[in-house]
């Protein structure tokens, strides 16, 4: 073998061992997938949720990210809409248009993120444009610990079952009362189309003058007056004698 050779086998063998098969190249992939997948779970681990108790008239979730997002990455938000039994009509000025919303519930990317805007707002003026009708409102948020996204969406679901089970209970006794309602008046109707038609008799006999009582006279056979001793069958002494054996008493 010659020199030139001996080093060709040299770099084959080097550069085989330092490519890495696929083999690697799968197990690689598996773990960067796996570290994201980590990263993912530490990332919602670190998020933390607040909690507002009101949310100020014509506030949407628009407005809200907008003014909040200032102070901290935002992930999700949620607002309650109001019921429209409580809600309180807005001025003609302004439209009526507008959703009004009751409370929400802002998940920040970061809990002490989190903590920090809601000691730090709680209780201060909103503010920014003086145009804007929510400026003189004030800020009810609180954080709430260990509290999770998930927990929300349980007790929505369970909320909205509650209210569902609720409405079908109300709409069943409405139902009762609708045929208990439509029942009475069917009977009043008949009972009023019954005195209706007695009054109208009465009516038509008063204009008639009174009514000569009809006495119906039925065809007879006239009874038959006999002498009962005469019709009474008599029996003869051959008869007597044949029953009681010849022997009779005289009188």
């Amino acid at each position: 073998m010659n020199a030139s050779d001996s080093e060709k086998e040299d770099t084959e063998i080097e550069v085989i061992a330092i490519t890495p098969n696929e083999e690697n190249s799968k197990l690689m992939k598996k773990e960067k997938k796996k570290k994201k997948k980590v990263s993912l779970k530490d990332a919602e681990k670190k998020g933390g949720v607040c909690y507002m108790s009101r949310i100020p008239p014509h506030m949407d979730h628009v407005k809200l990210r907008h003014i909040l997002s200032q102070f901290g990455d935002i992930q999700r938000i949620f607002l309650a809409p109001q019921d429209s039994s409580v809600q309180v009509p807005a001025k003609r000025s302004r439209g009526s248009r507008d959703q009004a919303y009751s409370e929400g519930w802002v998940e920040f990317g970061n809990k002490s993120v989190a903590k920090r805007v809601a000691n730090m707002l709680n209780g201060e003026q909103i503010g920014g444009k003086k145009r804007s009708s929510f400026y003189y409102d004030l800020w009810n948020i609180k954080y709430l610990s260990k509290f999770k996204w998930d927990d929300l969406t349980e007790e929505l679901a369970l909320k909205k079952a509650i209210r569902e089970q609720k409405l079908a209970v109300e709409l069943s006794a409405a139902k009762r009362e609708r045929d208990f309602y439509l029942s009475k008046v069917d009977q009043s109707r008949a009972l009023s189309a019954i005195e209706e038609r007695l009054k109208k008799k009465q009516k038509i006999q008063k204009d008639s003058g009174p009514v000569e009582k009809v006495i119906r006279h039925f065809p007879q056979t006239k009874p038959i007056v006999a002498d009962a001793k005469k019709n009474k069958p008599e029996l003869s002494d051959d008869i007597l004698d044949a029953v009681f054996g010849g022997s009779q008493v005289m009188y």
